[in-house]
């Protein structure tokens, strides 16, 4: 029987090269990546750059501590009337302004009206204490993204700017169900009567404080005339007094409270 023998090498012949071998980890673990590779996979979140405006320094100290802590926030800069809310957000373009609407100088919504036209990438989310439908309604016609009463919570704060960077809009739940009853009833309800530029220019001029021969010596008027007008205005208006006519005028954004 020949017995097989193993081959020996022969003498100056090169080695032959030691086979590939690929280890592949049990399923459930995952090789170990070196340093740039993990911090490569990893996506940094952009942090939110915020102003703070409020008149009350406590007020917007606390606000600002509250969100300092916050991994994805960036308090920028602060500001106490509107003003300077406006030069702050020229000077640091923030992603969201938190605005009060009791402001010195300018109100809230006066100043979201001017960063709608300057600044839009700027949004704003308006923090008050009020609750009425005539400042819903006004801070949706002035183009804020939000409205937070300043008694919520941090988290729910916290949820209201997120949301807003995303590009939604946040309403406080009280808030939201009020504009939702304004909607409906304005729905059912016949369209106000329009005003005349001369009879706009009237009631400005009564919450403005003057009187009927005051204010027809600045039309340049007879005072039956003003007095004509303002007839015709609470006609159209249903409106049958001066401080009912002055409100509507604020209602309207036709003239700004100043402290």
């Amino acid at each position: 029987m020949n017995i097989p023998h193993r081959a020996r090498p022969i003498a100056g012949a090169p080695h032959p090269a030691p086979p590939k071998v690929s280890v592949v980890p049990p399923r459930g673990l995952a090789t170990p990546r070196q340093p740039e590779a993990a911090a490569a996979g990893r996506k940094v979140k952009r942090r939110i750059k915020l102003l703070v405006v409020d008149d009350h320094p406590v007020v917007r100290k606390g606000i600002s501590s509250c969100l300092a802590h916050h991994p994805n926030f960036d308090v920028v800069g602060e500001a106490g009337d509107g003003q300077a809310a406006l030069n702050k957000a020229r000077e640091l373009a923030p992603d969201i302004a938190l605005l009060d609407l009791d402001l010195p100088q300018m109100d809230g919504l006066a100043v979201t009206e001017v960063l709608r036209r300057e600044q839009p990438n700027v949004k704003v989310l308006i923090l008050s204490m009020h609750s009425n439908s005539e400042y819903v309604m006004r801070t949706l016609r002035s183009g804020a993204r939000g409205y937070l009463l300043k008694g919520a919570s941090p988290e729910e704060l916290v949820q209201a700017i997120e949301t807003v960077e995303a590009g939604e809009t946040f309403f406080s739940p009280e808030i939201a169900r009020l504009a939702l009853d304004q909607f409906v009833r304005a729905a059912g309800e016949k369209p106000p009567a329009e005003l005349t530029t001369r009879e706009r220019e009237v009631v400005l001029q009564i919450a403005d404080g003057l009187s009927n021969k005051e204010i027809a010596s600045h039309l340049g008027v007879g005072v039956r005339t003003v007095e004509t007008h303002r007839a015709r205005i609470m006609r159209k208006l249903n409106i049958h007094s001066i401080a009912g006519l002055t409100k509507y005028a604020i209602a309207k954004g036709w003239v700004i409270l100043r402290h």
